[in-house]
């Protein structure tokens, strides 16, 4: 007899005058039974959020009740003072109204306002709200003169995470019918990363990546591969459900070193294994960790040269260490083409780093997406239908990787 995993949620009408402070790392504190049904990993700090609310559109992937919704401030130098955020469901991404009698106002210890030091997240109480595969999650948030800690990212066409800002100043979240906010900006998350819930799924699956990952330039009409992946898990009998957590960043390198892009860091989010643990480890129900970063180390960029292939397999074996000291599995994919001659030392290390992921043994299992996407005759390139630049697949590629997927990787 299987059971199903639940929990007592407690609901409480308070106004407390003082807010809650959170912890100052991310909390691991989720019951048994929780899992991450969502998560759209957050990359730098761009200003100071302006009298307005911000309303956050997320995706979930697997079915749940009693939601929690995670708020962080890991690159703010000033801590950030929520004073209000409210949860609902929404009918569509392309507008602001929300299910009528969905919206809820969240808590944090019984509060509605908390303050978060930099470098921490909190996460609401359990909220009475569920959620189906599929479902639009907004997320409202309201602190003005907090530090924007952001997500934003050239989204894909669809299942695209984005947000809604209201057009005065005021608290604007427990507006349902969406007349307080103006249009949708398809790829922008203020402060919201993630979203939990008491599931039947039995866990997370987390993609640590980087724009290939995101979704960045899946152009033509689908969904990211991680989206794929999630469609097709969700058809699976129920108890060989798992949801799937996008933890991919535009410009991401899976190696501690300067960012090729931008000196700042601003755009690309901390390297692989600096963000692991508040990305990956640190999320409810984590089980698998699939692995596609490299590209950006390969590549190099104006501020940094190409890295070597033992610097990107060095990165990858420690964190793949690490996920398994934290009793969790970890798949590793291959990087994809990235348009460098054969023969050539950019191409000779992309080489080097696939033969180690396949035959080195690091990983519970590989995903050759290099062999998936390759144009057979020129290995160096994505197939050109599939291919949206020499880095990013298009819509099309994007389904053809998670199509490819072998779930009986996920089946232990």
């Amino acid at each position: 007899m299987r059971i199903r995993r639940t929990a007592v949620v407690l609901a409480l009408s308070a106004s407390l005058l003082s807010p809650a402070t959170a912890e100052a790392a991310p909390s691991h504190g989720a019951p048994p039974g929780w899992v991450t049904l969502t998560e759209s990993s957050l990359q730098g700090v761009h200003g100071t959020a302006p009298d307005v609310t911000v309303r956050n559109v997320l995706t979930v992937t697997a079915t749940g009740t009693g939601l929690r919704v995670r708020l962080s401030n890991p690159f703010g130098s000033t801590a950030m003072t929520v004073r209000s955020v409210w949860v609902g469901r929404q009918p569509s991404t392309d507008s602001p109204a929300l299910v009528p009698g969905s919206n809820r106002r969240a808590t944090f210890g019984f509060r509605h306002a908390v303050t978060i030091p930099p470098g921490a997240s909190a996460w609401t109480d359990p909220l009475p709200l569920t959620v189906r595969r599929g479902d639009h999650v907004a997320v409202s948030v309201y602190a003005p003169g907090s530090p924007i800690n952001d997500h934003t990212f050239p989204p894909p066409e669809t299942f695209t995470p984005g947000s809604f800002t209201s057009a005065g100043p005021g608290d604007a979240g427990a507006d349902e019918s969406g007349s307080a906010f103006g249009p949708f900006a398809p790829g922008v998350l203020w402060w919201a990363d993630a979203i939990s819930a008491v599931s039947p799924a039995r866990g997370t699956i987390v993609a640590l990546g980087d724009s290939i990952t995101d979704g960045y330039n899946a152009f033509g009409g689908g969904p990211r591969w991680t989206d794929v992946l999630a469609e097709r898990i969700g058809t699976l009998p129920p108890s060989r459900r798992l949801s799937v957590a996008n933890a991919g960043i535009s410009g991401n390198t899976v190696s501690v070193q300067p960012n090729p892009y931008d000196p700042t860091g601003q755009c690309c989010g901390p390297p692989a294994p600096v963000r692991l643990e508040r990305d990956v480890l640190s999320l409810p129900g984590v089980r698998y960790v699939l692995l596609l970063e490299g590209t950006n180390d390969l590549g190099g960029g104006d501020h940094a040269p190409p890295a070597p292939a033992a610097q990107v397999i060095d990165a990858m074996r420690t964190i793949a260490g690490r996920v398994h000291a934290a009793g969790r599995r970890i798949v590793g994919a291959t990087i994809l083409p990235m348009c460098n001659a054969a023969g050539s030392p950019k191409e000779q290390a992309r080489l080097a780093v696939n033969a180690w992921i396949r035959t080195s043994g690091t990983f519970d299992a590989v995903l050759d997406f290099d062999a998936v996407l390759r144009d057979p005759a020129d290995p160096t390139v994505i197939r050109a239908d599939w291919r949206s630049d020499c880095y990013h697949p298009n819509a099309a590629g994007d389904r053809v990787l998670g199509d490819s997927i072998d779930l009986k990787v996920f089946a232990r």
